[in-house]
C-alpha cells in the first residue's frame, strides 16, 4: 500500500515517505490563529515550541505568519516576513530540522527558502499567486499544493472538485518548471468545506484521490468538523484529530500536519503497525 518514496527538498535535503507516517508540526507565528493565536508570536516561544514538536516526533516544522482561519485578518508581505524569517533562520541554524513555510506569496517563499526553509506550503494551490510555483522551481523546494474552495464556485461532488482544482494547480506547477517529484497534494480539510458532513464525506472517499498520482499531506488538526463530531473546543481536539489521522493513514496519506504531535505520533505508529501486518499477511497469502 505504501511504496517507499524519496521527496526531494531544497538545500540538498530529502525525506523518505511511505513506510512510516510523517508528522508536520504546526507553528503559527501569529496573534490570531484559530486554536493557538498569540501563543507563539514571539520568536523565543516559537523556537521552544518547535523544539518540543521535534522532540515529540515531528519530521517537519511548518512556520506560518498569517492566519488562514475563516475571516482571519490579512497581513502585509512585510509583516508576514518579519514574523517568520527570524524563526526560520534560527531553526535552520540549530541543525537538521526540516522547515516548511506556510505562505501563498512568492516573495515570502523566496526569502523563506533563502533563510533555510526546505518546503513551500501553499494553501491557495498556486492559484492566488502563480509566481510561487516559479520560486519552487528555482529553489528546488518541496512543494505542498492545497485544495481550497474559497472565493470560487465548487462542483457539487467533492472528489470531482478536488480533481478539477488540483489538476489546474499541477498544470501551473508544470508550466513553471517544477519537478513533479517535488510536489505533494493536500485536500484542504476545512477550507471552504462548508459543513461537517462535507469534510466527513471527503474523508470517507479520500482513497479515490489516488487518481491524481501524487503523495498526500493532510491537515485535519483541531478543525471545526472535529469539534462538531467530538463536542470539544479547539485545544481539546487532539484525540479527535488523532482518530482522523489513523483513518486517513489507512487510506493512503503520508504526512500529517498537526498541532498535537505526541498523540498523533502514537496513533500513527499503531496505524503503521497494522498496515505492516496487513502487507505481511498479503505476502503470505500470495506465497
Amino acid at each position: 500500500m505504501f511504496e517507499r518514496y524519496i521527496w526531494p527538498l531544497a538545500h540538498g535535503r530529502s525525506l523518505e515517505l511511505g513506510p512510516e507516517a510523517r508528522i508536520m508540526g504546526v507553528l503559527n507565528v501569529t496573534p490570531d490563529s484559530f486554536s493557538d493565536g498569540g501563543r507563539y508570536a514571539q520568536a523565543d516561544a516559537a523556537l521552544t515550541q518547535a523544539r518540543r514538536m521535534v522532540h515529540e516526533g515531528a519530521s517537519i516544522v511548518d512556520v506560518g505568519g498569517e492566519s488562514t482561519r475563516p475571516g482571519g485578518a490579512a497581513v502585509s508581505p512585510a509583516e508576514e516576513q518579519a514574523r517568520i524569517l527570524p524563526v526560520i533562520e534560527a531553526l535552520a541554524a540549530e541543525g537538521d530540522t526540516l522547515i516548511s513555510v506556510d505562505t501563498y506569496r512568492g516573495e515570502t517563499a523566496r526569502l523563506a527558502v533563502q533563510a533555510g526553509a526546505h518546503i513551500v506550503n501553499d494553501v491557495w494551490g498556486l492559484q492566488r499567486e502563480p509566481g510561487i510555483a516559479r520560486v519552487a522551481a528555482a529553489t528546488g523546494a518541496g512543494l505542498v499544493v492545497m485544495h481550497t474552495g474559497r472565493e470560487r464556485t465548487k462542483l457539487a461532488d467533492p472528489i470531482a472538485d478536488q480533481v478539477a482544482f488540483l489538476s489546474r494547480s499541477l498544470e501551473i506547477a508544470r508550466d513553471a518548471g517544477v519537478d513533479e517529484q517535488r510536489i505533494l497534494l493536500d485536500p484542504g480539510f476545512g477550507f471552504a468545506k462548508e459543513t461537517p458532513e462535507e469534510n466527513l464525506d471527503l474523508m470517507a472517499r479520500f482513497s479515490e484521490l489516488s487518481s491524481l498520482g501524487r503523495p498526500w499531506l493532510v491537515g485535519t488538526s483541531r478543525k471545526r468538523f472535529v469539534g462538531a463530531v467530538t463536542g470539544r473546543e479547539p485545544d481539546e481536539r487532539g484525540p479527535g484529530t488523532a482518530a482522523t489521522s489513523v483513518i486517513l493513514r489507512l487510506q493512503g496519506a503520508v504526512i500529517f500536519r498537526v498541532h498535537d504531535v505526541a498523540i498523533n505520533k502514537d496513533a500513527l505508529r499503531f496505524a503503521d503497525a497494522m498496515v505492516a501486518r496487513g502487507m505481511a499477511a498479503g505476502r503470505g497469502a500470495a506465497g
